[in-house]
């Protein structure tokens, strides 16, 4: 690790990335309230030391010089995506990658990933899996790296063979040489293995915990679905997280893991496919939040269509897991389940993560209710209270999109402006 982090530092001075953030007014055509989820006409936005300092109706008689014009655009909170992984991006050579490239390598493609997110408006995100990420965010937090805020899961937890163990698809060299993979490398096979897989995320610095409650579509194994946790195990991960103050992010396609993750208290299932109307109670008695990934599902569906793409294990995963997670996340609205806004970007390419809205239009979610899903209440499933509105006394996470996106949603994949507390990485008019 201490080589990742030496690769990141080198990059660039820390000045030439982030100048400290000076006061701003941003003249917004309309801005959107993400607590209610109506737009609101012309407002003027006051930015001082990264926050925002005041927001007004209308437009001053006498503009500061400098001031931001934004008055063709609607302004909003800066957005989260829920679940991305930085430091990869999937192709047709990412399984023999594993075995050829080094951290360094992966380090380095994460800086590029990151700031494609962050112009693409996204000030924040979840790392749900990856050993860059904690050092990504560090990186970004100093200003040596842009990119969005990060929340890091570090390495996720998982089961013998399950979707995050890392030796699967290794042969018995490897894995004789490597040895059993163990709670250090996220693999647990018992309560003290759980418990002891939580703590030593602590110990490296993680923000939140996730685990792999099912089979998964890419990894190299035949169950996509199947449950991979017993009931006491997945509850020591999330009793043993509470004692460290964290929230646990369940990846989950099947229903019967899904169960075993919503009743054990996680605060999130991500992906959900074969959410059934027990599950979808269980989550609404519980709390549970929903991430559906749509972009993914959609997007591993197409690759599964192209001969080569994915191993021959995982592309019969990919063509029928992945069709089903649009039609999910609608039914799963309808019922009254509570979502917010995730990709799995890194399984498609860093930067297009807002194709999601479009998704979730397109599955009979309001615009109005998506555009909240990636911004109060993402900050909600985030547990943070200082994002996700345009409010005085908030992070100044703004960015502006042309036109009216409750009419069109499809204007989020022209976005103009993105502002990061404080501090603008797009504008108008800027390459």
């Amino acid at each position: 690790m201490r080589v990742l982090l030496l690769s990141l530092a080198l990059l660039a001075p820390a000045a030439a990335l982030a100048a400290p953030p000076e006061p701003a007014e941003l003249h917004c055509g309309r801005l959107f309230d993400a607590r209610s989820g109506r737009l609101l006409g012309p407002h003027t936005v006051q930015v001082r030391a990264g926050r925002i300092e005041a927001v007004r109706p209308g437009f001053p008689d006498n503009p500061v010089a400098g001031a931001v014009d934004l008055r063709r655009h609607t302004c909003l909170p800066g957005w989260t995506d829920l679940h991305v992984h930085l430091e990869d991006q999937s192709g047709p050579q990412s399984y023999a990658e594993g075995f050829r490239l080094d951290p360094v390598d992966y380090a380095f493609r994460s800086v590029a990933y990151a700031e494609k997110t962050l112009l693409a408006g996204f000030t924040s995100v979840r790392d749900l899996g990856g050993d860059v990420a904690p050092h990504l965010r560090d990186a970004i937090a100093q200003g040596r790296v842009r990119g969005p805020r990060i929340f890091a899961a570090g390495r996720s937890i998982a089961t013998t063979g399950g979707h995050a163990d890392p030796t699967n698809g290794w042969n018995h060299l490897l894995s004789d040489l490597h040895g059993p993979p163990g709670p250090a490398d996220g693999v647990v096979d018992s309560v003290d293995g759980a418990r002891q897989a939580v703590r030593q995320r602590y110990k490296e610095g993680s923000d939140l915990i996730k685990i792999t409650a099912t089979g998964g579509v890419l990894s190299y194994a035949r169950s996509g679905d199947a449950p991979q946790f017993t009931d006491d195990e997945v509850r020591a991960v999330v009793e043993t997280a509470r004692d460290y103050g964290y929230r646990v992010a369940a990846h989950a396609h099947g229903a019967e893991g899904m169960k075993r993750a919503i009743r054990a208290g996680v605060t999130s299932i991500e992906h959900g496919t074969y959410m059934d109307e027990e599950a979808m109670r269980l989550m609404k008695q519980h709390g549970t939040w929903y991430v559906p990934t749509i972009y993914a599902g959609r997007f591993v569906a197409d690759k599964a269509k192209v001969d080569g793409y994915f191993p021959e294990v995982v592309q019969p995963k990919a063509a029928r897991i992945g069709a089903l997670i649009q039609d999910t996340a609608g039914r799963a609205y309808r019922n009254g389940v509570k979502i917010a806004f995730g990709t799995d970007m890194g399984v498609g390419p860093h930067g297009d993560n807002a194709r999601e809205f479009i998704y979730m239009v397109e599955a009979g979610i309001p615009a109005a209710v998506a555009l909240q899903a990636a911004t109060i209440r993402a900050a909600e499933v985030l547990g943070v209270d200082d994002q996700g509105v345009l409010e005085a006394g908030k992070r100044a996470d703004i960015v502006a999109v042309p036109g009216d996106p409750l009419a069109d949603i499809g204007v989020v994949m022209d976005v103009a402006f993105v502002m990061k507390d404080g501090v603008v990485y797009k504008s108008p008019g800027a390459p």
